[in-house]
């Protein structure tokens, strides 16, 4: 796929471009221009478009499937306590470019089985793992299954809604959110 780390580099411009304007929009030209080299470096570190495409998804996946088994990981914490944790992390501080390529991903998915394939693994490992934090509070299994399906739906939705009442309101709705996904305040 690649030949050591310069091929990072065309992976990385390779998602800020996805970011910006969409599968369309990665194209080698434009990330030539962008990183200011010619397209021959482009193809002494990938064969065509399409194998950085699919260099992009597979760091996309691992990448996110390691952010998640890092963020549901216990380390000392009770269930609830990485649930609120979780939310917080998601709630608070919004990744703007995080958003935009996670959105550019799931949108390339509509069309291409590669990337719907690595959606499908990512969204099965998040579900998968905060189902298991929902076990360990206590929830039986099928239960834990549609708590961890709510609070993704309620993890990707609020992330995506414009509120006109300012952030301490914003603020408020997520902690009373949270309270009905964890059980207790985050």
């Amino acid at each position: 796929m690649t030949a050591g780390d310069k091929g990072e580099a065309w992976i990385e411009a390779g998602f800020a471009e996805l970011a910006r304007s969409g599968i369309e929009g990665v194209r080698v030209e434009v990330l030539a221009k962008s990183l200011g080299v010619t397209k021959g470096g482009f193809y002494r570190r990938f064969r065509d478009r399409a194998a950085l495409l699919q260099g992009m998804l597979e760091r996309w996946t691992a990448g996110r499937i390691a952010a998640i088994e890092r963020h549901t990981s216990l380390d000392g914490e009770t269930a609830r306590e990485r649930l609120g944790a979780l939310i917080r992390l998601y709630s608070e501080r919004m990744n703007t470019e995080g958003m935009a390529i996670e959105l550019a991903v799931r949108q390339w998915a509509r069309a291409d089985e590669t990337a719907a394939d690595a959606v499908s693994q990512v969204d099965a490992a998040r579900l998968k793992n905060v189902a298991q934090l929902y076990r360990a509070a206590g929830l039986p299994s099928e239960e834990a299954d549609a708590q961890a399906f709510l609070f993704y739906c309620f993890i990707f939705g609020q992330s995506l809604l414009f509120l006109d009442r300012g952030q301490r309101k914003r603020a408020q709705l997520v902690s009373k959110s949270a309270e009905k996904l964890v059980g207790e305040a985050p």
